[in-house]
């Protein structure tokens, strides 16, 4: 009897969606956040039974829904918890953690510090609108200063989060920006943060027309992106403006604009390298209020990434190592453990 070898099915974004009724309000920015992620999937060459979706709790969470994957649909600010432990226990899942900024930087911040520091092989979206968009327009950690909501009616007097600064005091190994209306931009990113070894992490600017409509405005309209996004890219030079013609170069550790057009030489502009901790340490804190006179670009794409073990194989490693030279355990004698007597 003859076999015949079948080739392997073209995945196209159509397989990762599902027919489940989509429930965000019409025009979020989560619509445009499943799309391009449905997009970038058939491209990774994983499997589709190998990728699992966690999400915590807020309108983000309901994002395994929409994903014809394995998911999990978990509790408030658990989310990177519950896939560190899937991660733990199958290393060759590809494991997507789906939150937004309530969920991963308030309750659930501690769990996110960890996972990062730790260096599971996971992706975390973070999804950042600046509000509570599920609860009903609460100031969320990422709410500006003197933000009017429901919970601050005289504006809030928190100072906000920095997610980037964040992330990269926890030593996370990929950090990187992008937003809901850039999709090819969005594209590009997360099959970066898939190819990364290691914990990613990225923020996502997404638009909760609702609750605060237009609060990354300035960043998406034609009118003002150019000369308000910066977008990076690893060796070349920080440049932006909508002819192209302004630049960021360093006195000394601080960032200012140039304008090339007024005398400025391009050999003088900041080259951007994602491998070098200290730069990115500055990119991250390039987060001038829009509205404040000399402000300085906002910089999306990948700040930083870098390479060190990820902790799954670390373990994985060390429960070979010690099963080698103690044998295999045995659970009854580590239950009792060495302080037992007997009745006689």
């Amino acid at each position: 009897m003859s076999t015949v070898a079948m080739e392997p099915r073209i995945l196209t974004a159509k397989d990762f969606s599902n027919e489940n009724e989509v429930r965000w309000c019409p025009g979020c920015g989560d619509y445009s956040i499943l799309a391009q992620v449905q997009k970038v999937m058939p491209s990774l060459g994983v499997p589709k039974e190998n990728i699992v979706v966690v999400s915590g709790i807020g309108c983000s969470s309901r994002f395994p829904y929409y994903m014809n994957t394995y998911g999990m649909h978990s509790i408030h600010g658990r989310a990177t918890a519950i896939a560190s432990g899937l991660k733990a226990a199958r290393p060759e899942l590809s494991v997507w953690i789906v939150s937004g900024d309530g969920d991963s930087l308030s309750i659930g911040g501690n769990h996110t510090i960890h996972l990062l520091r730790r260096n599971f092989d996971v992706n975390l979206l973070v999804f950042n609108n600046q509000i509570y968009g599920l609860t009903k327009g609460q100031y969320s950690p990422t709410s500006e200063s003197h933000k009017v909501t429901k919970t601050s009616p005289f504006g809030s007097i928190d100072h906000p989060f920095n997610p980037l600064a964040l992330a990269m005091g926890a030593d996370a190994t990929f950090i990187a920006r992008t937003m809901d209306r850039d999709p090819k931009h969005m594209q590009a990113v997360l099959t970066r943060s898939h190819q990364h070894k290691g914990a990613s992490f990225v923020e996502i600017y997404q638009n909760c027309l609702i609750f605060n409509d237009g609060a990354f405005e300035i960043f998406t309209e034609k009118s003002s992106k150019a000369d308000e996004a910066l977008f990076l890219e690893h060796g070349k030079p920080l440049i932006f403006g909508a002819k192209q013609n302004k630049g960021i170069k360093l006195d000394g550790f601080k960032p200012i604009i140039v304008d090339l057009d007024n005398g400025a030489s391009i050999d003088d502009i900041w080259v951007h390298d994602e491998n070098d901790f200290y730069k990115a340490q500055i990119l991250v804190r390039m987060f001038d209020d829009p509205k404040m006179e000399g402000h300085l670009p906002r910089p999306f794409g990948v700040f930083y990434q870098t390479e060190r073990p990820c902790y799954e194989e670390d373990m994985q490693l060390q429960i070979e190592e010690i099963i080698a030279s103690k044998g295999k355990g045995d659970l009854d004698k580590l239950l009792r453990g060495k302080e037992v007597w007997e009745i006689a």
